[in-house]
């Protein structure tokens, strides 16, 4: 089976006036995904809307690598773009909008489950970041100490963390879950609060939300 998440990923955030909300979400959903699913690399792409944090419209895509963006492929609909995304496209109504591209840093790799799993209902997404000195051990102890603690919540999916190559901040988590009950359950507050070791007494008063982080989200495309 194709595989239909890999080593990249593309976010892109956005807030846009109301007036326009109708037909944005019609050129997002009927011309511009189709269009980014054409392009090789492009393997899988949804779009979210914010139920907390924010900002209120997310889309994502799973490219093989980043190198997706920068292919000609790519490129070509950034210099060529259709009348209606010159009209609609993000860079031109959005009020709120951002763009960062990212590389998988965790895991390593992907198991053949992960790899060839759907566009997750919804997405809880923390875009953050530590000072420079901090890196090897907020890496360290997020991805070992804090991370496999969330497998044992019921409805979680898994999680997956990226390194961004374009936009900031420079990491972000994407927790996949089955519902927005995931969220809301005793066994999320209880990891979101637990205390460990390092991360508790060494990483987190030193870690910086961007605004609006965390955000949840839940997918409105494919429904």
């Amino acid at each position: 089976m194709a595989a239909k998440k890999g080593d990249g990923l593309l976010m892109v955030y956005c807030e846009v006036p109301a007036k326009h909300e109708e037909e944005f979400n019609a050129w997002y959903n009927e011309e511009h995904i189709p269009e980014r699913l054409s392009i090789p690399g492009v393997l899988s792409a949804a779009r979210y809307q914010a139920v907390a944090g924010g900002p209120k419209y997310l889309a994502c895509y799973e490219l093989t690598t980043p190198d997706a963006w920068h292919s000609e492929a790519w490129q070509k609909w950034l210099r060529n773009p259709t009348p209606w995304s010159r009209r609609m496209s993000p860079s031109v109504i959005a009020t709120t909008n951002i763009r960062n591209l990212y590389r998988r840093i965790y895991p390593a790799a992907l198991t053949e489950e992960a790899a060839q799993a759907d566009m997750a209902p919804v997405l809880l997404v923390g875009r953050m970041s530590v000072p420079d000195a901090l890196d090897a051990k907020f890496n360290e102890a997020y991805n070992h100490e804090r991370l496999p603690l969330c497998s044992r919540i019921p409805g979680y999916i898994r999680a997956r963390r990226f390194a961004a190559v374009m936009g900031a901040p420079k990491y972000t988590t994407v927790h996949e879950m089955n519902s927005l009950d995931v969220w809301k359950s005793k066994a999320w507050d209880e990891w979101r609060t637990a205390v460990t070791p390092v991360w508790s007494g060494e990483i987190r008063q030193f870690m910086v939300h961007a605004d609006c982080s965390p955000g949840v989200f839940r997918r409105i495309f494919p429904a």
